[in-house]
């Protein structure tokens, strides 16, 4: 078993979210962006810090080797094979460590689970590449299609982003855009369509996930001493979902209301 090393700060099991089945999330961190509205601050910065949580002092980050984390992924073998489930790898940003995201898809592989990874493809494709050879399912965010406006809310553009995604539909590996809905950013007609768009011209990509805005994370701030720039910012509505949804419908996508 690999002895590859990476730094997570969690470990999430029967989850139902995050790819197909009953599945255990493995939470990377580091992130090379910085999302207005992201609910796991702490995996944006690789460092292991100290964060407030319940009013007690917790540690975020450890670093780990494959060999010792795959017990603990594959204790639930049961639920995964019943389910059709597996493991997903999240973050922070997967492919900020991709050699070790590698090693861990490839042991996964090697135990016959179901494997997806939830990114951004914010970084050059060579680390997406190291991963297509271990991976059934890439979850990729496309957030705008405006350049301009992609960093104003995550501190990157989008050029990257969306050449990587077309790169991944050519190459087999089942591919599923998915968009955080965030009012003031991407909630109007228009910039959904151009995303939606965008993701039919996508060879082989046929859903359209939209993932509602919320503020569940907003105390991991405070927790962390860092200000929240959303605060103000009201989560869209079950019927303005529904409504953007079928906008993505329109143009023959499916298109489901969270992940």
């Amino acid at each position: 078993m690999s002895n590859a090393r990476g730094r997570i700060f969690n470990i999430q099991r029967f989850s139902i979210h995050d790819g197909p089945g009953i599945r255990t999330i493995v939470f990377f961190k580091g992130c090379v962006m910085r999302c207005a509205w992201c609910c796991n601050p702490e995996s944006q910065s690789y460092d292991v810090q100290s964060m407030l949580e319940g009013g007690k002092q917790k540690t975020v980050g450890r670093d780990v080797t494959v060999s010792e984390i795959m017990p603990e992924i594959l204790s639930d073998m049961p639920y995964y094979r019943r389910s059709g489930g597996g493991v997903t790898l999240s973050g922070g940003e997967v492919l900020c460590q991709s050699d070790f995201a590698a090693e861990l898809l490839k042991e996964c592989k090697h135990y016959g689970l179901h494997t997806a990874i939830e990114s951004a493809a914010s970084l050059p494709y060579e680390n997406i590449e190291k991963l297509l050879p271990y991976l059934d399912l890439y979850l990729m965010d496309i957030k705008h299609t405006c350049p301009k406006k992609h960093k104003e809310f995550t501190g990157r553009d989008n050029a990257l982003i969306l050449e990587n995604a077309k790169r991944v539909s050519e190459s087999g590996v089942e591919l599923i855009i998915r968009t955080p809905v965030i009012p003031t950013f991407n909630d109007t007609r228009e910039e959904i369509l151009s995303i939606a768009k965008f993701a039919k011209s996508l060879n082989g990509v046929k859903e359209h996930h939209l993932l509602p805005y919320h503020r569940l994370g907003s105390p991991k701030y405070e927790g962390l001493g860092r200000s929240y720039s959303l605060s103000d910012i009201e989560p869209p509505s079950q019927e303005k979902m529904e409504y953007l949804a079928s906008i993505s419908e329109s143009v023959g996508l499916y298109a489901q209301i969270g992940g």
